[in-house]
């Protein structure tokens, strides 16, 4: 009996710490954040198109493109792929994604390709490509605008964003944002 108190009281400590407590916690902390932990999002003319931190999908060849996304960039079910670079379907689906950017970038070589690219992040919703990335996607986005080339990679090079720790990223929402801008 003793044994069956003692299991009840850390139960019920175990419920409240990580029911109660917690939660209210994270809460607490996210109301100091940016929009008060509900995310940063991007609006045009007061319209919210986006939120600048999760991956949207973007295939129309006007566009810039992102990453690949391992959940089709549903953000209720963040995931990566659990596939290794040794399985065959993995690498199926790469070469899949290879030969589908080389259709639509001809001036292209396979090795020219960033992984980034082809490759799906670890929560498959990554909003960031590498500024490589976004430059091999110049000529296409340009022609399909009818814009100068160098008006569109100037664009680029203006959203490249630079991190104290780690690469140079180019989000691809704020930069499709601000190529519907230069019409």
């Amino acid at each position: 009996m003793k044994n069956i108190f003692s299991l009840l009281k850390l139960t019920l400590l175990t419920i409240i710490m990580f029911a109660v407590i917690y939660p209210l916690a994270i809460y607490g902390i996210a109301q100091m954040a940016p929009n008060q932990g509900k995310g940063e999002t991007l609006s045009v003319n007061g319209k919210v198109i986006g939120y600048q931190k999760i991956g949207q999908k973007f295939d129309k060849p006007n566009y810039f493109w992102g990453r690949p996304s391992a959940v089709d960039y549903n953000a209720a079910g963040s995931a990566g792929s659990n596939k290794g670079p040794s399985n065959a379907e993995y690498l199926a689906l790469v070469q899949k994604r290879i030969d589908t950017f080389l259709v639509a970038h001809p001036y292209l070589k396979k090795w020219e390709i960033p992984s980034d690219m082809v490759t799906a992040s670890g929560s498959g919703l990554d909003p960031n490509i590498s500024p490589k990335g976004a430059l091999i996607q110049v000529k296409r986005v340009a022609k399909e605008r009818k814009l100068a080339e160098d008006k569109v990679k100037a664009l680029v090079e203006s959203k490249i964003n630079t991190a104290v720790v780690g690469p140079e990223t180019v989000n691809v929402l704020e930069l499709n944002m601000a190529l519907d801008a230069l019409r």
